[in-house]
């Protein structure tokens, strides 16, 4: 009886161990197949500055989630190209540094294409064209770009809007003081406290502020030159750039693009 004892004590262990091999073994492969899946996903990192409503922002009542008409726009190509978009919140200023040291893939938050950007970073086509306006209040009796003679004028750091003031104040003589924020709510703040005199921004921005604001005035900003156009920025030589170009086509060509305007700007005139 005691040899039986011991035998089927034997048979158990022996069962035990065959048991657990073969689970370490299920276990292993499970890891090693989900370690394959991960390096065969394709995801792309794209950088924006999300403080500009409609394009990028935060509802932050709501969410932390960034969304807007840019973010639509990628997430919508990205799905296309089979690619796994994943947004990274960046400083306006940064977003180009942010491409040249390889951080992020792309970038989309409405920028417009520039001789000095264009020295950095490559760009797709022009997916949307909007003008620029000055912002005021309502007590101001600035209306005009020939009123913003030796006022003080807010713009967002490192915008198109920088450099429009910047031209503005030496083709005009106008003797402006332009100041710079990071973000466009802390440019529109530092105006409601009768920091600045006025802002420069993008009209479908603008909108947002005006809507929601009517102590706040706007007034377009009429130029002989052509509108700023916003595209999207890759690294300098990306494949990218042809193949988020084809889709922006195809968009702009099947009525895509028009769906989404329509769906953040509504009927805006700037379309």
């Amino acid at each position: 009886m005691k040899l039986k004892k011991q035998l089927a004590l034997l048979l158990t262990s022996v069962l035990l161990v065959g048991i657990l091999a073969a689970c370490g073994t299920s276990e292993k492969e499970d890891k090693n197949t989900a370690g394959n899946e991960d390096k065969d996903k394709k995801v792309l990192v794209m950088g924006t500055s999300a403080d500009y409503p409609p394009f990028e922002f935060v509802e932050t009542s709501k969410s932390d989630e960034i969304k807007g008409f840019d973010i639509d726009i990628a997430k919508a190509i990205g799905k296309k190209l089979g690619y796994e978009v994943q947004v990274k919140d960046i400083d306006f200023n940064s977003l180009v540094p942010a491409l040249e040291n390889k951080s992020v893939d792309f970038v989309i938050s409405g920028m417009t294409p520039t001789e000095k950007r264009e020295q950095s970073v490559d760009f797709s086509d022009i997916y949307y064209t909007a003008k620029n306006m000055i912002i005021t209040t309502q007590d101001s009796k600035i209306k005009t770009v020939e009123d913003l003679k030796g006022k003080t004028v807010g713009v967002q750091l490192a915008s198109i809007q920088e450099t429009l003031a910047t031209d503005l104040n030496k083709s005009k003589d106008l003797g402006m003081k332009i100041e710079k924020r990071n973000r466009i709510p802390e440019v529109v703040q530092e105006m409601s406290t009768g920091r600045f005199d006025a802002v420069i921004m993008e009209d479908t921005v603008a909108k947002g502020y005006l809507k929601d604001n009517k102590d706040l005035v706007g007034y377009l900003i009429k130029s002989g030159e052509e509108d700023a156009g916003s595209a999207i920025a890759f690294q300098k030589g990306s494949k990218l750039t042809d193949e988020f170009n084809a889709e922006l086509k195809k968009m702009l060509e099947n009525g895509e693009m028009e769906k989404l305007i329509l769906k953040w700007f509504g009927d805006s005139e700037s379309k």
